[in-house]
């Protein structure tokens, strides 16, 4: 069985209690669906380096402070996937897409509305609670 591939994924939550979702682009794997922003780990990074790299070119923002949220293991059945989900505490500059990619602040009571990967399962129930907390 092939290695999984090791994705940093950053969780933001802005000062309106909102997270930021964006869409996946028209000819990507689950092409329409919402996620969290962020994306593979390469060799020789490490995760919190692929987050920081990821969130500049998809985001246009610099990472600040992040903490680790939880770990996804998911089978696709033709990929296999492990989430590294970090809480992005704080960032410089203003999240755009600057990917061409649409995003959106959502919150608490709006997350069920978006359709998110089934990996993304357990990552929408842990922001869940912390929206629903603060």
């Amino acid at each position: 069985m092939d290695q999984p591939i090791h994705v940093a994924v950053g969780v933001l939550i802005d000062d309106k209690n909102c997270v930021l979702l964006a869409r996946r682009v028209k000819g990507t794997h689950l092409e329409g669906f919402w996620e969290f922003p962020g994306g593979k780990v390469e060799a020789d990074e490490s995760v919190e380096g692929a987050l920081g790299r990821e969130l500049q070119e998809e985001l246009d923002i610099i990472i600040g402070e992040t903490s680790p949220l939880l770990q996804v293991h998911h089978d696709y059945g033709e990929k296999q996937v492990l989430l590294d989900v970090h809480r992005v505490e704080t960032w410089s500059g203003e999240p755009h897409g600057a990917e061409g990619q649409p995003l959106a602040w959502v919150g608490v009571g709006s997350l069920d509305n978006f359709q998110v990967p089934d990996a993304n399962a357990d990552i929408m129930t842990r922001v869940k609670t912390l929206l629903s907390a603060a």
